[in-house]
């Protein structure tokens, strides 16, 4: 969809980006100036493959501080961003044969990541009527003698859902009685959320040992582009996934940790400003696709995206238009409405597509206005 987005806006159309899966904010003058300064500090070497010992004795202090959580520093790797710390785990954890339990709508690399550690992936269907979470009843049925792992992001992309302490311990319960199980807990939009504190699974005691949390600094500080992700584990497999680092790509960046850690060193003041932004446009979103005949919607709980519902439109046409998918609504409204959204395919839902509120509020306006026009001239 950026893709055919691009192509369209070369050709002079304006098109309106709600595809895209980043902040449209800058990173903070304080994470800048500390880049600046590490290059005038000539970090110009190779890093350790686990990243600096000051930031991984940051990333410690963070998950103290702000999660009650503890680990020690040789429990955490960093890695050129969250997406492969969730591969490294993926792979290391990961033999031919193996379950792999994803519930679904879910980002759409956790299936190719299994499929390149030769693993199955077993779908759990997280309903819209759920808001889009499983349960722990669900999670039992799903396991097998085969199942290796469970992977799920909360909050979630691309629903935007959050999961509660009392939702986590409903699948924590599941997961005492089959201690063979790790979970990936993929953590990423951890502070665009606007129900409260983040809850994550390892705060579970029980299972903690087993939990591999992901984090970064992509989201929350607007640092996509800086490439900086980590996790937390146990020792066997952190030493693990440092050794496959250690073969692919070696320590991350050496101006992009030092900036990462003038992130955490700088507190969360301008993550908290941005959150309240993406709270302010998300209440405007919902209000105007609520509007819109034939689109359901639920309010998400964090995140930046939306994920309605669009499955009444399905056989209807604009003259020689047929809409049979999500995705031919997607490009239907891409042509139409000249507004770029993700099909709900591509993250494991047919009946919904996604729509991303990381674009300025009148850009936003615009943007559900000329949705709600093009379909309205379908029939």
């Amino acid at each position: 969809m950026a893709k055919l987005g691009r192509e369209l806006s070369a050709k002079g159309i304006d098109i309106i980006n709600l595809s895209f899966g980043e902040p449209d904010f800058f990173t903070p003058d304080d994470v800048k100036a500390a880049a600046k300064k590490a290059i005038d500090e000539n970090y110009s070497y190779y890093t350790p493959v686990s990243g600096y010992p000051e930031l991984r004795k940051a990333v410690v202090d963070k998950l103290l501080k702000e999660n009650g959580l503890t680990y020690t520093f040789d429990q955490i790797v960093l890695s050129t961003g969250a997406k492969q710390s969730l591969a490294n785990a993926v792979m290391c954890l990961v033999d031919p044969g193996d379950e792999v339990i994803v519930p679904t709508p879910y980002w759409v690399s956790y299936s190719e990541m299994i499929k390149l550690g030769e693993g199955e992936t077993v779908f759990i269907n997280a309903s819209a009527q759920n808001n889009f979470k499983i349960t722990g009843a669900q999670l039992e049925a799903a396991i097998t003698p085969k199942t290796k792992l469970f992977m799920f992001s909360s909050p979630c992309n691309p629903t935007g859902s959050v999961y509660s302490k009392a939702e986590l311990a409903d699948l924590v319960a599941v997961f005492e009685k089959h201690p063979n199980i790790y979970i990936i807990s993929d953590e990423i939009y951890e502070h665009i959320n606007f129900v409260g504190k983040h809850a994550s699974i390892a705060e579970f005691d029980s299972i903690k040992d087993r939990v591999i949390l992901i984090n970064g600094f992509s989201k929350s500080y607007a640092m996509t582009g800086w490439r900086v992700g980590y996790m937390a584990a146990n020792k066997e497999i952190a030493n693990a996934c440092d050794k496959l680092q250690g073969q692919i790509t070696s320590g991350t960046s050496s101006i992009a940790q030092r900036a990462a850690l003038g992130a955490y060193m700088g507190g969360l003041e301008s993550v908290h400003l941005m959150v309240d932004e993406f709270r302010k446009r998300r209440d405007i979103v919902y209000a105007l696709l609520k509007e819109i005949p034939g689109i359901k919607v639920n309010l998400p709980d964090g995140a930046f995206y939306f994920f309605p519902e669009v499955k009444s439109y399905f056989g209807k046409k604009n003259g020689e238009n047929v809409i049979k998918t999500a995705e031919d609504l997607s490009l239907y409204l891409l042509n139409e409405a000249h507004v770029s959204t993700v099909t709900g395919e591509a993250f494991g839902n047919e009946d919904c597509i996604r729509i991303s509120y990381a674009a300025s509020e009148e850009q936003l306006r615009k943007a559900v206005s000329q949705i709600k026009d093009a379909l309205a001239k379908l029939s």
